[in-house]
């Protein structure tokens, strides 16, 4: 049954307009009688059916409301440096799969790629739309959201409320899951580094903003591998990623 993030509180009617109401009329032929599975800003769950049409929105009418909480116990913010090509594709879709609840994308130093203004809002957009179908797919209990690009600095100022877990290639020391087996936490952030790595001076900065430099082992990963390894760990390990 299709699923659609519905943007306000589910009531016994609901009007879909924009992209979704488009792809439903022209896209999946919706019919009147078809259901489907709606989630809304605040994570609740219902079967409606579709009741009606008008010139660029679709009708709903409640079903029934059902418990399908499929959200992590932990709250985790996903934050890879800017990649090539459609490695950040990749990245977004597969966070969204393992239980990110939040995808902040940041520019380092060391990104190959760079963004002027207006390409920063069409790739915040292309990322927030992957993630939305992701969220679909996979059976999500909440809409995830994709931030705008930010600079480093901005990160580190905005997830100081956090335990800010540092995959850093020059740590040596400390393993990522002997880190976590040390902490209670709920609400973590990943920074992952681009393909040219962090520079001295970021690597500094990170860790005088309380980050945790960890290791995710003696092999060299892809900027996009560590990514989604360093997820499925702290999923494994504090939320219910094979529970």
């Amino acid at each position: 049954m299709r699923r659609l993030f519905y943007r306000g509180i589910l009531a016994d009617r609901v009007v879909i307009e924009g992209a979704d109401a488009h792809h439903l009329m022209h896209v999946m032929r919706a019919r009147c009688g078809q259901e489907l599975v709606v989630v809304d800003d605040e994570g609740s769950v219902a079967r409606m059916e579709i009741i009606g049409f008008s010139a660029d929105a679709v009708h709903l009418r409640l079903v029934e409301r059902f418990d399908a909480d499929t959200e992590p116990p932990v709250h985790i913010a996903l934050a890879p440096c800017l990649l090539k090509g459609e490695k950040m594709d990749l990245v977004v879709q597969k966070a969204v799969e393992l239980g990110a609840v939040e995808i902040l994308p940041v520019e380092s130093a060391n990104c190959v790629v760079r963004y002027d203004m207006k390409k920063r809002e069409a790739r915040a957009a292309r990322w927030q739309k992957i993630a939305d179908e992701a969220a679909k797919q996979c059976g999500r209990s909440a809409r995830i959201i994709v931030h705008a690009i930010r600079d480093l600095r901005a990160f580190l100022q905005e997830v100081q409320a956090r335990t800010l877990i540092f995959c850093y290639e020059n740590e040596q020391q400390m393993p990522l899951k002997e880190s976590l087996r040390t902490r209670e936490d709920s609400r973590y952030a990943i920074l992952i580094g681009p393909e040219g790595g962090f520079s001295l001076d970021e690597a500094e900065q990170v860790t005088a903003a309380g980050g945790v430099s960890v290791t995710l082992g003696p092999r060299i990963l892809r900027a996009e591998t560590a990514a989604l390894a360093a997820l499925a760990a702290l999923q494994y390990e504090k939320g219910d990623l094979g529970s």
